[in-house]
């Protein structure tokens, strides 16, 4: 059964992680995703190594594990927009897709006759995704950005990090794939007024507005206080008991959502008089009064195994959970049940381990159809087959290094 967006065709002009990682969202829903590349270099991200995709001998095929991350699915095509030629060749590809993604600095793309401005003209119906640090309208408009520095900028470190410490970054680029994914529901938006009106648009996405965005309760927090949240380690500013616990031989996580979760949770721990305690019979007054009831609920846990308290907390109806490191993640049942790790045929690699959507559907299953590419893998292809050219023009040019 083909994709919910098998219909559809993207060309895909970003690089690293932000755009690439709406891309990949795209093709997982059935697009048929062009990846252009700069000839040589490609993807930035493609250098952001070790570790390395190893070859079928074992050797470092050149490519990162991290470029793997998010671009699956796509077919790689290596232009030099820097080039007349290349600019040519990159508007007859924009004239046949119905979406673009991008993410080169304010302004960069309409120096090459490539701004959505230009691109609208020969195509009305495109969807043009544009992906940069601050957007495309205020002071900082100009300015690059990264994930790192946007989640400082944008408030991320400021609540991330144990009590006192210093401000610390998300263990994941945060910033960059919540931009992605922000970028991904712009996308299919635009593409369903599309179908209404015939009408394409520019879709704005900013790496600080998603960033700001993300942090979700802790901006209404402060809204609602005039206070700016802090630093709280693993607690939760809003919800006790939401965090972990030492049991005798490690950590578990233990998360009462509710007031009834939270009296499961005592009577099954057998310290039923902390549920009628009217310091902490609500959420609120479990707030108000968290560390003294944190006190008493870690001397709880010191009497018990992790796996007792796993045990026991799962057979009450009680969210917990252990604390992973990556391996054991997919040595998990459910992980391995859900089908969670898949392998892809990679062109230098063989079978190349990847972590599949969670996007699951019951009418338009996602099909994994392609590893990511190799620099340029399909730049052949695609010139003959989408626009045409003859073996003897794209030799020509390979040539003059415009592919």
């Amino acid at each position: 059964m083909p994709g919910p967006l098998s219909h559809i065709r993207v060309l895909d002009l970003s690089r690293v992680l932000a755009g690439p990682w709406a891309g990949q969202n795209l093709a997982d829903l059935g697009a048929e995703v062009i990846k252009v590349e700069r000839p040589g270099a490609g993807d930035d991200s493609r250098a952001f190594g070790p570790p390395w995709v190893k070859d079928r001998a074992g050797r470092d095929t050149g490519d990162s594990a991290y470029f793997t991350s998010a671009n699956r699915g796509k077919k790689s095509v290596t232009v030099n927009i820097a080039a007349a030629e290349g600019q040519a060749l990159a508007r007859e590809l924009a004239r046949v897709c119905d979406v673009l993604i991008e993410n080169y600095k304010y302004g960069d793309l309409k120096r090459y006759g490539l701004g959505y401005e230009e691109l609208r003209e020969l195509n009305p119906g495109l969807v043009y995704c544009s992906v940069t640090g601050f957007g495309q309208t205020g002071p900082f408009r100009r300015r690059p950005g990264y994930d790192f520095m946007i989640q400082g900028m944008g408030g991320m470190m400021s609540v991330t990090g144990e009590p006192g410490g210093g401000p610390q970054r998300a263990g994941v680029p945060i910033a960059d794939i919540i931009t992605g994914m922000y970028a991904s529901i712009a996308i299919c938006a635009a593409l369903a007024h599309r179908e209404r009106t015939g009408h394409g648009q520019h879709l704005d996405l900013a790496l600080l507005d998603s960033q700001i965005a993300l942090l979700a309760y802790q901006n209404t927090n402060y809204f609602a206080t005039g206070v700016p949240p802090a630093r709280i380690g693993n607690l939760h500013p809003n919800i006790v008991p939401y965090q972990p616990f030492r049991a005798s031989d490690g950590e578990v996580i233990l998360a009462c959502g509710n007031d009834n979760l939270y009296g499961k949770f005592c009577e099954a721990a057998g310290c039923s008089e902390l549920a009628r305690d009217p310091r902490f019979a609500t959420n609120g007054k479990r707030v108000e009064n968290r560390a003294e009831l944190t006190r008493l609920l870690s001397d709880v846990f010191e009497k018990r195994t992790k796996r007792e308290w796993l045990e026991l907390l799962e057979a009450a109806g009680v969210p917990n959970g252990p604390i992973n490191d990556v391996a054991q993640v997919f040595e998990e049942p459910q992980v391995k049940a859900r089908g969670v790790r898949i392998e892809l045929d990679h062109a230098a690699a063989g079978r190349l381990p990847l972590v599949a959507s969670p996007m699951r559907f019951s009418g338009t299953p996602i099909e994994y159809r392609l590893a990511p590419p190799l620099l340029g893998e399909h730049t052949a292809e695609v010139l003959r087959g989408l626009l045409g050219k003859s073996d003897a023009e794209i030799a020509r040019l390979r040539a003059s290094e415009v592919i």
